[in-house]
């Protein structure tokens, strides 16, 4: 049956589904990378589109920032039959080798987020990406001849909170990059039993109000989207 905010029926989506946070994003996705694709939920602006990439059926359904919008949609799509969500989205840079632009596969999240500690009510958790999925879009950015960063991502609920001063901390324990959803996804899918991804544009600094320059970002976005299609359809293939 149709959900709360996605008004869709089983079967109008996808196994594999793409998150971007952006409703634009989403119809960029759709109309660039979908063969014949189809809305079918354009509720609250939650787009969702649901088309082919090289006859492997894909969907790209819309999220909107943050933890809580991201974890309602996540719910629901896996109630309609979602099996394999990879959030694409933007970041900031904290790893000092890292340039705006640079493609990044989060493989796990330090979750300062208060979405997930509400679903762990309070208790300690290393929120994980599944290693299939991970592995894919590794090997998808290799065989792309695509230079990507792998490892630990942050993810909050503040945007503006972390500032310029924090970057030598969560540099020094690893993180990569700050973003807005992924701890929560990957949370949900070890607890719905789904996989989960994460591939992002490091898009701006910390503290730099100017995200990188637009032909720049949107180079990087189509780098990024190729990857996640292409890792998806090789795990299609595998069955």
């Amino acid at each position: 049956m149709s959900q709360l905010h996605i008004h869709a029926e089983p079967g109008d989506i996808a196994p594999f589904v793409l998150l971007p946070g952006d409703p634009n994003r989403a119809t960029f996705i759709a109309e660039t990378f979908f063969d014949k694709p189809k809305l079918y939920n354009d509720y609250r602006q939650l787009l969702g589109y649901t088309g082919t990439y090289k006859g492997m059926p894909v969907s790209v359904q819309t999220t909107g920032m943050g933890c809580p919008s991201l974890a309602i949609v996540a719910e629901e799509i896996i109630r309609l039959g979602a099996k394999t969500l990879v959030r694409v989205g933007t970041s900031g840079i904290i790893a000092k080798d890292i340039k705006p632009g640079d493609l990044i596969i989060g493989m796990s999240s330090v979750s300062e987020d208060g979405t997930s500690k509400m679903y762990l009510q309070g208790s300690s958790y290393a929120p994980t990406a599944s290693f299939a999925v991970t592995r894919a879009l590794a090997q998808a950015a290799e065989a792309g001849q695509h230079q990507v960063h792998i490892g630990l991502i942050q993810t909050e609920d503040a945007f503006y909170a972390t500032t310029p001063n924090d970057v030598d901390t969560l540099a020094s324990r690893g993180v990569l990059a700050v973003e807005m959803e992924a701890s929560t996804l990957f949370l949900l899918g070890k607890m719905r039993k789904v996989e989960t991804g994460c591939a992002l544009v490091a898009s701006n600094y910390i503290g730099d109000p100017q995200f990188v320059a637009p032909e720049v970002l949107q180079k990087s976005v189509v780098d990024m989207v190729e990857i996640t299609l292409e890792a998806g359809y090789q795990l299609y293939k595998k069955g």
